[in-house]
């Protein structure tokens, strides 16, 4: 469970024009390996660049999962880091009282010191913002690395590197930007054992390949897609034959854009038959309930 902030139409309507104004400025020194949220940068590109890393050597990936991390984010270390590049008081106070505005929970408003409000247009930029400090701190340091909003991972070339690298990048998050990680979710990676952004690796079969990977879409996505299809495809659902083939279009096309890069045309295959006998069966279905009409 998360917390959400979502704005009035006002607020929504400031934050949107802070925000642009705003994001002009930072572009110019936002990370070349930061990719979340950003005009002309997508996920794609951060996989690309990731896989670039893995089948060139570096295949000891220290990977961190930020715990909740719009939820611990230090209200006044983020301004301070802001004052940095907005100079304007007007700006600074109407940013502060956005971060300050009291969450309901349970019925109850309850004041926030830290957080960034999930659901809002200036949260994006503000994540950004934060994690541009630890941009900067590895790029310092030379070390190669991916970020997409607050998904990051660190390539090495051994295992002693990455674990010198984990925990010294471990104890600037929690010293300097005050951010916790999930212990459990973070650690050193083998390309077989890391994900990214949805997809996962397999060893890449093609001869001369030796030591390389691609991708493949992960396991609890294919069965993301399924369920999808299942509601979309139930014989109880209250939609006609054609909204059903229009919403089913709408849910493969968009999970085939966006995993288009992984190997996935054998699996697609098996998914085919299994989805045409559903369509069939609705088909059916829909038939023989318009001839108990008549």
């Amino acid at each position: 469970m998360r917390l959400l902030g979502i704005p009035c139409v006002v607020d929504r309507m400031l934050q949107q024009a802070v925000s642009r104004v705003l994001m002009l400025q930072y572009e110019q020194i936002f990370s070349g390996y930061s990719y979340g949220f950003r005009p002309q940068r997508n996920a794609h590109q951060a996989l690309g660049k990731a896989l670039g890393y893995i089948n060139t050597g570096y295949q000891n990936i220290v990977d961190i999962d930020l715990k909740a991390f719009f939820d611990e984010v230090d209200h006044t270390l983020l301004l301070q880091i802001l004052y940095r590049h907005i100079k304007c008081p007007a700006t600074l106070c109407l940013i502060r009282r956005w971060l300050r505005v009291p969450i309901c929970i349970n019925g109850k408003l309850i004041k926030r010191r830290k957080g960034v409000p999930q659901g809002s247009p200036l949260s994006p930029l503000l994540s950004n913002v934060m994690l541009h400090e630890l941009d900067m701190e590895m790029t310092r340091r030379g070390l190669r690395f991916v970020r997409y909003a607050d998904d990051f991972s660190i390539y090495c070339k051994s295992e002693k590197e990455a674990r010198t690298i984990g925990n010294s990048v471990y104890l600037y998050l929690k010293d300097k930007l005050k951010l916790p990680i999930n212990r459990q979710k973070s650690g050193i990676r083998r390309p077989l054992e890391f994900s990214i952004l949805g997809y996962s690796l397999v060893s890449s079969y093609q001869k001369g390949s030796r030591n390389k990977y691609q991708f493949v879409a992960e396991k609890k996505r294919w069965e993301t897609l399924k369920k999808n299809i299942k509601e979309i495809t139930r014989k109880t659902a209250p939609m006609s034959l054609d909204v059903r083939m229009q919403k089913l279009k709408e849910v493969c096309r968009g999970w085939i854009n966006y995993f288009k890069h992984a190997n996935i045309l054998g699996k697609l295959k098996d998914l085919d038959g299994w989805v045409r006998n559903r369509i069939r069966y609705c088909i059916w279905h829909d038939w023989y309930r318009a001839l108990a009409r008549s």
